[in-house]
């Protein structure tokens, strides 16, 4: 597999890794995602990782990456899950935080929603498509892997929806609809809270009137 590296410069070398001891082979799985994830970090630029980048910032050889990852998309997949189950958790918290009213979950989980966006804006890029997102065909990757991404996150919320109508305080009909459209909503506004430098955004909260108004939330 022929790759070549966003910069013409040479590569730095690398520090050789400590090698596992016998049965913690799954370490080595774990290095390589977690080094990708940093070099998102680093570079906010999919293309900067690539499997010698990663094998240079874990000190291993690239074919060392083989055995756990057939290729980069493959990577960036475990990267992306790992995201993905980072953003329920933080969903999950910010829920169980705001307590028993299912209206103030649903407000929490949106609110949360755009926070992790704003605070981990090349990860979250990265998790809805970004640059390494392959052509089905072209890589390791199958469609199921794909379509499967963020079904916990988006259940959560879905969950939160259907809790304000079993309690009243909704008037939607598909919960299940509903939350999707709500979180296309949240989705364009992180997107637009990141490209958009200047702009006069109203005193009231945008994400709080999106909720109100996609959740068709009443006032009791």
């Amino acid at each position: 597999m022929n790759e070549t590296d966003v910069t013409s410069q040479d590569p730095p070398k690398r520090t050789a890794r400590v090698r596992n001891r016998r049965g913690e082979g799954g370490r080595l799985r774990e290095d390589i995602v977690d080094a990708a994830a940093a070099l998102l970090d680093e570079s906010g630029d999919e293309r900067a990782i690539t499997l010698r980048s990663v094998a240079r910032k874990i000190g291993i050889a690239a074919p060392s990456i083989y055995p756990h990852f057939p290729d980069q998309p493959a990577i960036m997949l475990a990267v992306v899950r790992q995201e993905f189950t980072a953003l329920e958790a933080h969903l999950r918290a910010a829920a169980d935080s705001a307590g028993s009213d299912p209206r103030d979950r649903l407000y929490a989980v949106s609110r949360a929603y755009l926070g992790y966006a704003q605070e981990h804006p090349a990860r979250y890029r990265t998790m809805f498509g970004g640059l390494w997102m392959p052509t089905l065909g072209d890589s390791s990757l199958t469609e199921e892997e794909l379509t499967t991404l963020g079904a916990g996150a988006m259940q959560l919320l879905a969950d939160a929806l259907s809790d304000c109508v079993a309690a009243g305080q909704s008037s939607v009909a598909d919960p299940q609809l509903d939350a999707v459209t709500l979180w296309v909503c949240l989705h364009g506004l992180a997107h637009q809270h990141a490209a958009t430098r200047i702009f006069p955004w109203p005193g009231e909260s945008v994400a709080d009137a999106i909720v109100t108004r996609v959740a068709k939330l009443n006032d009791v």
